[in-house]
C-alpha cells in the first residue's frame, strides 16, 4: 500500500505544468496523427505499395466520374516546337555562331536548330491530328457522353504532347495529361482539361493509365522516352496482353531510318506477323482515318 506521504510528494504527475507540457507533446506527436494525415509515414519506403495504389486509384476514379470510355494516345518528343519558336531558337543560335565563328559547339547548336525547324512540321501535324480525332470522335457538348470517347491522352508536357492537347483544346473538346514528377522542373502544358491533368511519381503506373482505355496510339518522332513508350506498346500487343489497337508511326521516312523493323524480322528476332503491329501515316488525315476505320466512334 502506497503511503499518503508518497502520494503527497513532489511526483511529476502532481506538477500541473509538467502534465500540461506532456499532454501538449502527446497531441503534437507524429504517432498521434491520423495515418492518412501523416505525410512522413506515407512518403516512407514501407508505404510504397500504398502510394502506388493511390496512383492507380486517383486517375481511375476521376476517369469514371468524367465518363471517359476510350482514349487515343499521342506520344512524341518534348523538344519539338512549333515553327515560330524553332525559328527563333535558330536565330539565337546563329547570333552566337556569328560572335564565335570558330566554335564547334556553336556550329553544332546551329545545325541542331536547323533540324528542329525541319521537324517543327510534326508539331503542326500532331495538333491537326488531335483536332480531327477530337472533333469527329467527340462530337457533342464537352460535358456530354458523346465527348467521352476518343479522348486525346498525352504525357502532359511540352512539344508533341502540347501540340496534341492544343488540338483538342482548339476543337472545344476534353483531353488528358499524365504528367510525371522529374528531377528537373516540368510543368503541364496549358491546353489540358484541368480536371483531367494528373501528376505521377511512378513511370509504370503512368504507362498503365496510358493503355487502360486506349483504342489507338499515334507516335511522332521523339527521344528515348518515345522509344520506350513505342516498344512497351509493341511488346504488350505482341504477347497479347494489350487488346488489338492500331499503333501508328507518324512520318514513315523518319521511323524507317530510325528503326529497321524489317531487319529484326529478317534476323528472326521477331515474327513476320509482328510487322503487322505497326502502321505508318504521313498526314493527320491519314492517321485519323486509320484510327477511325479500326475503332468505332460510338
Amino acid at each position: 500500500m502506497i503511503s499518503s506521504s508518497f502520494m503527497d510528494s513532489g511526483l511529476p504527475s502532481n506538477d500541473p505544468a509538467r502534465v500540461a507540457h506532456n499532454l501538449e507533446q502527446i497531441i503534437h506527436s507524429d504517432t498521434y496523427r491520423l495515418a492518412h494525415q501523416d505525410l512522413d509515414l506515407l512518403n516512407s519506403s514501407s508505404m510504397r505499395g500504398v502510394r502506388m495504389l493511390l496512383e492507380i486509384s486517383k486517375p481511375e476514379l476521376s476517369f469514371e466520374e468524367a465518363g471517359i470510355t476510350s482514349t487515343i494516345i499521342v506520344f512524341g518528343g518534348a523538344r519539338l516546337q512549333e515553327k515560330s519558336a524553332a525559328e527563333a531558337s535558330l536565330k539565337e543560335a546563329s547570333k552566337e555562331l556569328d560572335a564565335n565563328p570558330a566554335s564547334g559547339q556553336c556550329k553544332r547548336k546551329v545545325s541542331r536548330a536547323r533540324k528542329m525547324v525541319e521537324l517543327s512540321s510534326f508539331y503542326d501535324a500532331a495538333r491537326e491530328f488531335a483536332f480531327l480525332a477530337s472533333h469527329f470522335g467527340q462530337s457533342g457538348p464537352i460535358s456530354g457522353p458523346s465527348c467521352s470517347t476518343h479522348v486525346i491522352v498525352t504525357g502532359g508536357g511540352p512539344g508533341i504532347m502540347e501540340a496534341a492537347n492544343r488540338g483538342a483544346f482548339d476543337a472545344g473538346c476534353r483531353s488528358i495529361g499524365l504528367n510525371i514528377e522529374l528531377p528537373h522542373e516540368q510543368n503541364p502544358n496549358p491546353y489540358i482539361t484541368p480536371s483531367l491533368c494528373f501528376k505521377f511519381n511512378y513511370f509504370a503506373l503512368r504507362k498503365f493509365h496510358f493503355v487502360m482505355r486506349a483504342v489507338g496510339a499515334v507516335l511522332f518522332p521523339g527521344g528515348y522516352g518515345t522509344l520506350d513508350e513505342l516498344f512497351e506498346l509493341l511488346t504488350l500487343r505482341q504477347v497479347g496482353t494489350q487488346h488489338a489497337m492500331p499503333i501508328i508511326l507518324f512520318g514513315k521516312d523518319y521511323w524507317s531510318r530510325l528503326v529497321d523493323f524489317e531487319f529484326m524480322a529478317d534476323s528472326g528476332l521477331i515474327d513476320d506477323d509482328d510487322l503487322q503491329l505497326i502502321q505508318f501515316a504521313d498526314t493527320a488525315a491519314e492517321a485519323w482515318d486509320l484510327i477511325r476505320n479500326q475503332t468505332p466512334c460510338d
